[in-house]
């Protein structure tokens, strides 16, 4: 068993769905993190080889996070609405996720 514990209900009582849902969903975030860690050392380091190496790593982690993601909006159809109705919009954040809220 993992050295963390990625559920929070019993184990024993989630289906076999759920917990490979908590499993990509784990992985998303790993990969948002390692996204991140990508985005900091790229903006600090002076080295242009350096740079363009870590830029590369981080081109995978940004594959790695859409394969989870599409994984699990496939398996939540309402998640996937709601992206949908947001993301790759023109105009004002905000205003377009308050215009999804208000069309449902």
């Amino acid at each position: 068993m993992a050295g963390f514990s990625q559920y929070h209900e019993s184990p024993e009582e989630l289906n076999e769905e759920t917990k490979d849902f908590a499993r990509v969903m784990a992985s998303l975030i790993e990969e948002a993190e390692a996204i991140n860690w990508y985005q900091q050392r790229i903006s600090v380091t002076k080295d242009s080889e350096v740079k363009k190496i870590l830029e590369h790593a981080q081109a995978e982690e940004f594959e790695h996070f859409a394969i989870d993601l599409e994984w699990l909006t496939r398996k939540l159809p309402k998640w996937r609405e709601v992206l949908k109705a947001i993301l790759f919009k023109e105009g004002d954040i905000l205003e377009n996720a308050e215009k999804w809220e208000e069309s449902k």
